[in-house]
């Protein structure tokens, strides 16, 4: 996907929205692994949103920081496969998504067998994460609440 980088403009004014929808009912800790999960996977499949760095006024480097913003939403497991299901069908997002399975898994080479086992319709959804196009994205999204 590529994406018109402003980074002169307040997120509310970006024409591109950049949203993580997590299972409300999971304890914190898995929250926030979840959305650093998708954080790091959205990076990869979008790389334009990572800013660039800069450095502070004792110049120590900082490393760039998405100039998309990011919201973190909540919602039911329900929802959130809703959500991913919905979303990923729609071909103006980029969608990426943290199925339950990838928590269980110890080590990335069996959730990645598990998962090639495992047809979509079966999956259940700790996070979701969509990019793209602000009209778009609030579509699937506009009715959910941060997480608190």
């Amino acid at each position: 996907m590529e994406i018109e980088r402003r980074s002169d403009l307040p997120t509310k004014k970006l024409a591109v929205k950049w949203v993580i929808v997590v299972d409300r009912d999971l304890p914190r800790g898995l929250q926030a692994n979840a959305a650093a999960c998708l954080a790091a996977s959205m990076s990869q499949a979008a790389p334009s949103i990572l800013g660039s760095g800069g450095l502070d006024a004792s110049g120590q480097a900082h490393a760039g920081l998405p100039w998309t913003g990011c919201t973190v939403l909540a919602a039911p497991a329900a929802i959130v496969k809703r959500v991913r299901d919905d979303a990923a069908a729609d071909p103006e997002l980029l969608v990426t998504d943290m199925a339950a399975i990838a928590q269980r898994a110890e080590v990335y080479d069996d959730y990645l067998a598990e998962l090639a086992g495992t047809a979509v319709a079966d999956l259940s959804y700790f996070a979701v994460s969509l990019l793209g196009p602000r009209a778009e994205v609030e579509r699937h999204t506009g009715r959910l609440s941060l997480l608190r």
